[in-house]
């Protein structure tokens, strides 16, 4: 058996689409402390599905953040969409306190 040698196939992955950019740190720093790392992040143009960039464009608006974190464990993975699905909850619960 080879000690390091890391399979691939081992990882569990979870895809979330169109992040907020205002919680896009808070989501990486959640993602860090669950033992887990984004695997890819991307921005991909809201009205071309051809144009993807693996940094931040000079202009962000019209594109949408979408995170690959990936894990050995999907139950680290299972966490931090759970705490990803309450922050938007909040966050839009507040929204329509405010509209109120």
């Amino acid at each position: 058996m080879l000690m390091g040698n890391t399979d691939c196939t081992k990882y569990s992955r979870m895809e979330i689409k169109n992040v907020n950019k205002n919680i896009v740190s808070w989501l990486e720093d959640i993602v860090e402390e669950n033992n887990s790392r984004v695997e890819k992040k991307e921005w991909k143009s809201k009205y071309n599905s051809y144009v993807v960039y693996d940094y931040e464009p000079f202009c962000t608006d019209g594109f949408e953040i979408n995170l690959v974190i990936a894990s050995h464990d999907p139950a680290y993975l299972n966490f931090i969409k759970y705490l990803y699905d309450e922050k938007i909850n909040m966050i839009e619960y507040l929204n329509s306190c405010i509209g109120a």
